[in-house]
């Protein structure tokens, strides 16, 4: 019988109890307008997944995707005007 090891040392909850930064909270609550949009399109194709789609599950379907378009536009752009010092 072989003996089976691990090659990588173990991982402990230890070495993963710390908390988000302040920047990278910063960039979620940046981003949040287009997350919101994508579990909002993510929930109308939910919706249409056990039935044929009719008029209105099209319709919300192509609204939530173009939310999700115009989220991703502004991200964009307002990453685009943002000075490397912080300053827009």
């Amino acid at each position: 019988m072989k003996t089976i090891a691990a090659l990588q040392p173990t991982v402990t909850a230890a070495s993963l109890d710390f908390e988000p930064t302040a920047a990278e909270l910063d960039a979620i609550e940046h981003e949040m307008p287009l997350i919101r949009a994508e579990v909002a399109l993510l929930d109308a194709q939910i919706m249409t997944i056990d039935r044929p789609a009719n008029e209105l599950d099209t319709r919300r379907v192509r609204r939530a995707r173009n939310r999700v378009l115009a989220a991703r536009r502004d991200l964009t752009n307002r990453a685009g005007t943002v000075q490397p010092g912080g300053a827009a």
